[in-house]
């Protein structure tokens, strides 16, 4: 049986938040966790829709039957006329995810078996976060392995341990991220007095979201002012608390967006992916803690393998991948979307394996800006995409850039 650990969240006022030094302070704040058998047949619910947790130490046993042997999934990689299939090198993978639909590629890729397929005899068990610095805090205390998690966490863990504690080995998702307000609110001058929302401070949308006001002439803590007042809360709570009015938006990835604006009422004020160039962002990468990638290079190529096979799955299929989404969310969180926001939701992500490396330095001044940062940092080395682009060659694809900062 999976053991989990839970307690209420709280609501960060500004005047809580201390310092911008405390944003780095990823322990100080945990979210949502919960463990979870990996088996494809599994009707277990493994993630809670209630207020954060610490992550669990232990996880369930993925279910006998739900992998084939390496031998197998070699033979079915050569029978598809793809290269030989990676061999897995450790006994068991600890696997972080999100019950979200930016983390589209890693849900289904558990729930479907496709994870666990390419890691062969490896066992792996997975646990399941509200948000980026709460998975990061798993990590640093040996909890999971590697994780999917949002850009920014990755870079203050990266930068806080001096380039030692992880690796982003791939991507996993473009887009899907938005502030969702009143329908009063027409403009940024609007906000001025209000209260808004991210799920955790220092996690990518909270980023964006205290960019986005600086950009727009208002201050938060963090950034030498209080003309808003931003409180970082479990996004089940931010639905219900919009819905009641006691806040007056949030910056949120989804399908929480979309739920705001089609189950609260809401409408968006800014979709992030106009803020890019090209309409294109990372929101969700797939890390390693750089200590298992250097003793187990063989079992994170494999899961990059499950990883690209279950995107080009969506990319065949986006309807049943839509449908199986849902499905498996319903699993994590206790109840599915509704149709309307599934669709809206799924419109608005691009899974794919590219990390966009290119904007990762604008991705960290954006957290120097927004005082999540308290300098620009050097992040040579935050990239190893040499199993990514060996995995993307054996299949024909053409390879991904580190950007110059890191290996590829």
């Amino acid at each position: 049986m999976s053991q989990r650990l839970s307690h209420r969240a709280s609501r960060t006022k500004p005047s809580r938040l201390l310092a911008a030094a405390a944003v780095l302070a990823l322990a100080a704040v945990t979210a949502a966790c919960s463990s979870s058998s990996t088996a494809p047949d599994s009707n277990s619910s493994a993630a809670s829709s209630q207020p954060a947790a610490s992550p669990a130490t232990s996880a369930a046993s993925s279910a006998a039957g739900s992998a084939g042997s390496i031998s197998a999934a070699a033979s079915a990689a050569a029978g598809s006329g793809q290269g030989a299939a990676p061999v897995s090198d450790a006994e068991t993978l600890r696997l972080g995810y999100f019950p979200n639909v930016t983390h589209a590629a890693a849900v289904l890729g558990v729930k479907n078996g496709t994870f666990q397929q390419a890691l062969g005899n490896t066992k792996l068990e997975t646990s399941t976060f509200n948000a980026g610095p709460a998975a990061i805090e798993a990590l640093l205390s040996g909890a999971i392995d590697a994780t999917f998690i949002g850009p920014n966490p990755a870079i203050n863990a990266f930068v806080k341990s001096n380039g030692d504690a992880l690796r982003i080995v791939a991507g996993a998702t473009n887009n899907g991220a938005a502030l969702v307000v009143k329908p009063e609110i027409n403009s940024p001058a609007d906000l001025k007095g209000k209260t808004l929302a991210t799920p955790q401070l220092g996690g990518t949308q909270d980023v964006a979201l205290r960019k986005w006001l600086l950009d727009n002439g208002l201050k938060v803590q963090t950034t030498g002012g209080n003309d808003v007042d931003i409180v970082n809360q479990d996004n089940s709570q931010t639905l219900d608390l919009f819905k009641t009015g006691e806040i007056d938006g949030a910056w949120l990835p989804e399908p929480w967006a979309s739920r705001l604006v089609l189950e609260a009422g809401g409408k968006t004020l800014v979709d992030e992916k106009t803020l890019w160039p090209d309409e294109k962002f990372q929101t969700t990468v797939l890390i390693s803690s750089r200590q298992f990638l250097q003793d187990h290079p063989g079992t994170i190529e494999a899961l990059i393998k499950g990883e690209i096979d279950e995107i080009d799955a969506i990319r065949a299929d986006p309807a049943k991948a839509q449908t199986d989404l849902n499905a498996a969310i319903g699993e994590l969180t206790g109840k599915p979307l509704k149709d309307t926001t599934i669709q809206a939701a799924f419109a608005n992500i691009e899974p794919t394996w590219d990390p966009l490396a290119g904007t990762l330095n604008t991705i960290a001044q954006h957290g120097v800006e927004a005082g999540t940062l308290s300098q620009a940092p050097d992040l040579t080395g935050i990239y190893d995409l040499t199993a990514l682009n060996k995995v993307l060659a054996a299949d024909g694809k053409p390879p991904v850039s580190a950007a110059g900062l890191g290996s590829e």
